[in-house]
């Protein structure tokens, strides 16, 4: 099978590269890049399916990779997709599901960029990856590449839960705690790839993160039968909301999908920089014509949701596009409806999520409160993380155990009325 992928295209200023291209951002502004392909017509029905593969890879013809005997062994995707219907009854909202990828290798919905960029590395014949990270991405890329023996670098801050550096020191990595915010070991990382040469996994800076974030799309468009109505995406740096939506519009322009869903950007209130770019586009100019002049204005972010806490959103402009374009919305929440969403969606639905995927979930019960969301409208809420990789903010949400003395008396006391 053949990959489509034939080059890059700014999402700033629109200017074009060859798919030879070996740079990561627009040399002529700066900006990020989106792959592009020269898709297909008059090809089988199935075409865009490699149905000998059980992982991402499925989607191969829809990537821009090749060489697939180079890729992890580890099965990254497909992740269940759950219908939930006592869930959406809180938020009186007739048609959720949830889409649970913290059941990936690294309990992350990050294995999807970390399959691709990896593979894309081994291609071109990197000696090592690196990148920066809150904790999921790291672990994410740490597992994969230990998984085909190549060396791994990962810049976190300081403060990154305890959990996910634990993950990165299990897998092999060379983990560098920053003295700073999630942005300055973005910065340091840069520098650090820029001087040794090593392939740079950054969020949003590198494409192919994006290219393997957007198979979730195919994925609920196999699972759902079709293209739902509103996707809900947790978002820090934009690049989870830019890459599902980039696969809508995959999955459209190359003639599989008739319509792409609108796409709803849940930040917290703490780490709301795309939010308040949204918010300053107005509803007369939608769509854009030109994205030259849209800045994102940095914020001091400071949410208990590490993995979307973002001061510079380094995939920005992609996610305003996304939300924008989408016809979708931008709901930020206090970070108090974040830690009580965990325990919601864990005895509703069964699915235990991390404080960012649970962000998903309180701000699309905000969005279904100011009618932005309808009730019959069909939703998936996306969570991107397994609760296991912050228990201390878990805890926090759910408080302590019942003491009991080891007597039957106590214990039948102590569950009276259950």
């Amino acid at each position: 099978m053949k990959t489509y992928f034939s080059g890059f295209r700014c999402y700033r200023c629109g200017t074009e590269q060859a798919g030879a291209f070996g740079g990561y951002v627009c040399p002529a502004c700066g900006g990020n890049l989106e792959a592009r392909y020269a898709w297909p017509r008059g090809a089988p029905p199935r075409w865009w399916l490699d149905e000998s593969r059980t992982d991402v890879f499925r989607y191969r013809p829809l990537l821009p990779v090749s060489r697939l005997e180079l890729a992890s062994p580890l099965r990254v995707g497909p992740t269940p997709l759950y219908p939930v219907p006592r869930l959406g009854a809180v938020a009186g909202l007739r048609n959720l599901h949830l889409k649970d990828d913290g059941q990936n290798p690294s309990a992350s919905f990050k294995d999807r960029a970390g399959a691709v960029a990896l593979l894309r590395a081994r291609e071109i014949g990197a000696r090592v990856v690196a990148g920066a990270s809150t904790g999921n991405a790291g672990s994410s890329m740490a597992c994969l590449a230990a998984s085909v023996g190549v060396p791994c670098a990962i810049f976190v801050p300081e403060k990154a839960p305890a959990a996910k550096i634990a993950q990165l020191l299990v897998f092999g990595a060379t983990v560098l705690a920053v003295q700073g915010s999630y942005d300055d070991a973005f910065d340091l990382c840069l520098a650090v790839c820029a001087r040794r040469g090593w392939f740079n996994r950054n969020t949003g800076h590198n494409p192919f993160t994006r290219e393997g974030k957007k198979t979730a799309a195919f994925e609920i468009f196999e699972q759902l039968g079709g293209i739902p109505d509103w996707v809900v995406v947790p978002t820090g740096d934009g690049n989870i909301l830019s890459g599902l939506w980039k696969g809508f519009c995959d999955l459209r322009e190359a003639g599989l999908a008739d319509r792409r869903p609108r796409m709803l950007c849940a930040q917290s209130d703490r780490s709301d920089a795309i939010a308040r770019t949204v918010a300053k586009v107005p509803a007369a100019v939608r769509p854009m014509p030109d994205w030259t002049g849209v800045a994102i204005e940095p914020v001091r972010a400071t949410t208990l949701a590490d993995s979307i806490s973002v001061d510079v959103p380094r995939d920005g402009l992609a996610a305003v596009r996304a939300v924008v374009e989408s016809g979708g919305a931008a709901v930020a929440v206090p970070d108090a409806e974040i830690l009580a969403a965990i325990p919601e969606m864990a005895r509703n639905a069964g699915v235990f999520p991390e404080p960012a995927a649970a962000c998903a979930w309180a701000a699309l019960k905000r969005a279904a409160q100011r009618g932005l969301v309808k009730p019959a409208e069909s939703v998936v809420c996306l969570c991107t993380g397994n609760g296991l990789k912050d228990v201390a903010h878990a805890r926090e949400a759910v408080g302590a155990p019942i003491p009991v003395a080891n007597t039957l008396a106590a214990a039948l006391a102590a569950t009276e009325g259950m």
